[in-house]
Order: structure tokens, then sequence, then C-alpha cells
């Protein structure tokens, strides 16, 4: 990828789902409803910008600011095993949310792997880790207090934002923006075990590039161990798309490893921790009230 973001911000109406439901259709989410830059230097507060980091279709993020002082930054990364028929108006809703509580919600695209009914294709690795990297650090040109960071990543998205905490070891990905805290929403944590699983129909090896052996060393949370962030697993206790076993061994090897690390058990199936109206996202707003 040339160029890590191009620094352009370009404000946009923001748009919020009304329901779960509405969050997960795949065509026309997002909208395309530019409108031109305000006169103004500055968007008013709640207002969303559009983050543009690089030149594919994928590659932007929504920054909404809250009213106020902001407690921080939560980088929201969706989930859908990084199949390009998944896009950024899953997280919507908790960026929405996450605005009102006083957080400066970044809610990333990237490219992803095989096609859909909008852009998105072109990902795997290393291209969606790129993208990743490189909407974390475009951070840095956003005027904002980078204090606390926190990624928040539901499914692959969970590997998403516990591999951005690791970023740094590797020389491909030198960091400008530090994560400093992880909440993994039903994260696949274990590439291996999941790629031996089967996971989302063959997603693991269709996104690293093959089976596992050594490539998998840049990618798995499991092998990126210990992290020198605190990381939370919320994982719902009937999950059936991503087992609880995908937080609960990451959750032991990082213990064991030395690591701050907890396993967050709450009711329900694999979508019920982006359900803004859900018990298992009060969990996740406690952590958070907790981390700022």
């Amino acid at each position: 990828m040339s160029g890590r973001h191009d620094g352009r911000v370009l404000p946009r109406r923001t748009v919020l789902a009304t329901s779960l439901a509405s969050a997960a259709v795949l065509a026309g989410c997002g909208g395309t409803d530019e409108r031109p830059a305000a006169d103004s230097e500055e968007e008013a507060p709640g207002a969303e910008e559009r983050v543009v980091y690089g030149s594919d279709p994928s590659q932007y993020a929504e920054l909404t600011r809250p009213t106020g002082k902001s407690r921080g930054v939560v980088v929201v990364l969706h989930g859908g095993f990084w199949k390009a028929a998944y896009d950024a108006s899953l997280g919507r809703p908790l960026a929405a949310d996450l605005v009102a509580r006083g957080w400066t919600a970044y809610n990333v695209e990237y490219r992803r792997i095989g096609s859909g009914p909008v852009p998105g294709g072109g990902g795997g690795v290393p291209e969606t880790l790129d993208d990743v990297a490189a909407a974390i650090d475009a951070l840095a040109d956003q005027d904002l207090d980078l204090r606390t960071v926190v990624t928040l990543g539901h499914s692959a998205g969970g590997q998403l934002a516990a591999w951005a905490a690791a970023r740094g070891r590797f020389s491909r990905w030198p960091v400008a923006v530090d994560v400093t805290a992880v909440i993994s929403q039903a994260g696949v944590l274990d590439l291996t075990t999941a790629a031996e699983a089967g996971l989302g129909q063959g997603a693991v090896p269709a996104f690293v590039g093959g089976r596992p052996g050594p490539a998998y060393d840049r990618v798995d949370p499991t092998r990126q161990l210990p992290l020198s962030v605190p990381v939370w697993c919320v994982h719902g206790d009937v999950d059936t798309v991503v087992p609880i076993e995908q937080s609960s061994t990451y959750v032991e090897r990082a213990v064991a490893a030395g690591a701050t690390a907890e396993l967050v058990q709450v009711e329900g199936d694999h979508f019920v921790v982006i359900d803004p109206s859900s018990a298992a996202w009060a969990r996740i707003v406690e952590i958070l009230d907790g981390i700022s």
C-alpha cells in the first residue's frame, strides 16, 4: 500500500442504524450521503467526520466526537469473518451509543476478502492488517487526546483489535498511535484452532492465505502473548458461531504468560455483544467506565 494515509477529512451526516437487524443488512447501509465541506474549520460537536487513510474505497473511518470533553477514543472494528459481504454499518449502532456516553468513536472500515454488494475486496493478510494499522495511526492527525485508545472488535474484529495492540512488534507496522486497552467481543482469538475447526466456512485460511503454519505468527493473537495492555474478552455463553473457548483459551494463555486479561462471560449468542440494548453491552460499558 502506497502511503499510509492522505490526511483528508471529509464531513458526513451521521448515519445511525435504528436496530441490530438493520445494521446487519449488506447493501445500502452505509449510504452515500456526502455533503459539502462545512464553511467553518470545525465540525459541530457530535458530527461525523470521514477520515480517508488510503485510495481504496474501503480505506476510511467514521470519526464522531462527543459534546464536551472526550473520555478517550474507542476504535470500533466490525466483524464478519473478514469478508467483503459485511461492512462498517455493523459498528454504527455501537459508535452512536459510545458517543452518547462521552467517548470519541472511530468506526473503521478496511479491505476485506471476497466480494460483496458494496466495495470491500482486496483484503486478507497483509492488506487488512495494513489498513487497520493505517487507520489507527491516522488518529494522530485528528487533534485528539490519545492518552486512552481502546480497540473494540467483534468476531473477526476481535482478532484485529488484539492484533492492533501487538502490531509494533513487526517492522512492517511501525506505530504512531498506541493502543492502551483491548475489548474483544466474541473474538476469533485462536486462529490455529479456528482454522482447524472450519469457523466461518474456512474463513481463517482464506484470510491468512493458507493453513496454520509460521505465517500465523504475525496474525494470530494467541501467538502474540503477552500483550503489554489489558484485554477483556466478552463472550456469550451460547455462541454457536465463535465458540467461547476462543476467548477462554486466549485468557488462560495470556494470564499464564504474565499478561492482564479477563474472560467476561455473558448470557446470549454471538450477536448479543453488539446489541446496545443488551445486558452484554451494558457489561462492556462498565468495562469502559473502569478504563476512562
